[in-house]
């Protein structure tokens, strides 16, 4: 065997903490999960589901922090520009996929600054109205928007997010016109809803199940394909006269797009395991949530379905940022 050449010799020793720092576990401190909704919100119960099983498994504080503002965009834009290797995040439908079309100053291109690391769960909407306004029913409801064009509102979690948009749609099928209310989160929306001072909305299940049950709020019907077992009284859009409004808002857990692949397959992993512990899945199942828990491949292919599904939509509506 010939000798090392002197200048490899003399390189090894530069080369040598390179490798071992590639070749150091991660991850080496804690780890921020960035929920761009305030705590409490569905995105930030996802978040420290899994959360927590990844500081047992990983050996690192995995900390949830909620950087609310602009749709969920400004924080999902810190996972995008996130450098340090410590930062993920855990987002829904519209800084995920719609942002672009309705932000044309967004700083961050969803599509190729992000990488996709699992779709965590989703969640059928309720449309669900105050029980002071005066209708029982779907078609009441609609009869009674139709008469009040303008005059009722409904809130959401921001432009493009899976309520605005769903209710963008069913407004467009049904001829209605509602005032569209953006939130922060769904937490600040709800209460608004049981206060009165927002007359309906469509919302995941997960985000008004507590209230529906407790009769604070009125649900007239539920964007699955079937009705929930949870409140199996509110039918599917379908059984009102609506069909192919099929709905779903959803989580997923993201990473910036320099994210090694290994690393993310790794997480994508972990956060099934995390969700297929019977006690967690469980309790999210009852609490509205469906557990999904896709591989890295599955949840890019289901980001890239879902803008060629909602941005049609939003172009021919001409639904706005401020819509």
């Amino acid at each position: 065997m010939s000798p090392m050449p002197r200048r490899a010799l003399l390189a090894a020793p530069f080369l040598l903490p390179g490798l071992a720092q590639a070749q150091a576990a991660w991850p080496d401190r804690p780890v921020k999960l960035v929920v761009p909704f305030p705590p409490g919100s569905t995105p930030d119960i996802a978040a420290r589901a899994v959360g927590q099983h990844f500081t047992q498994v990983f050996g690192q504080p995995f900390v949830a922090e909620s950087r609310s503002g602009a749709g969920g965009n400004l924080g999902t834009d810190a996972v995008a520009k996130a450098t340090d290797g410590h930062t993920l995040g855990v987002s829904i439908n519209g800084p995920l996929t719609t942002a672009p079309a309705l932000y044309p100053a967004l700083p961050y291109d969803p599509a190729h600054d992000l990488a996709p690391i699992s779709q965590l769960v989703r969640m059928a909407q309720f449309l669900v109205v105050h029980p002071a306004l005066p209708v029982r029913d779907f078609a009441q409801f609609v009869a009674h928007a139709r008469a009040n064009p303008g005059k009722l509102s409904f809130g959401s979690v921001g432009a493009g997010s899976a309520g605005h948009l769903a209710m963008e749609d069913l407004m467009a099928r049904t001829g209605t016109r509602l005032l569209h209310v953006p939130y922060r989160g769904f937490p600040p929306a709800v209460i608004d809803l049981v206060a009165g001072r927002i007359d309906a909305m469509l919302v995941s299940a997960a985000a008004i199940l507590p209230q529906l049950g407790a009769d604070q709020v009125r649900g007239l019907a539920v964007t699955a394909g079937a009705r929930l077992a949870q409140a199996p009284a509110v039918p599917t859009l379908a059984e009102c006269g609506i069909a192919g409004a099929e709905s779903f808002a959803f989580i997923g857990l993201i990473g910036p797009a320099g994210t090694p692949p290994a690393r993310v397959a790794r997480l994508a992993q972990e956060a099934r395991r995390a969700l297929d512990v019977p006690s967690v899945r469980a309790a999210m199942e009852q609490a509205g949530f469906e557990v999904v828990g896709s591989d890295p491949t599955a949840f890019g292919a289901f980001l890239a379905a879902e803008r060629e599904r909602w941005v049609p939509l939003i172009r021919r509506l001409g639904i706005t940022a401020e819509g």
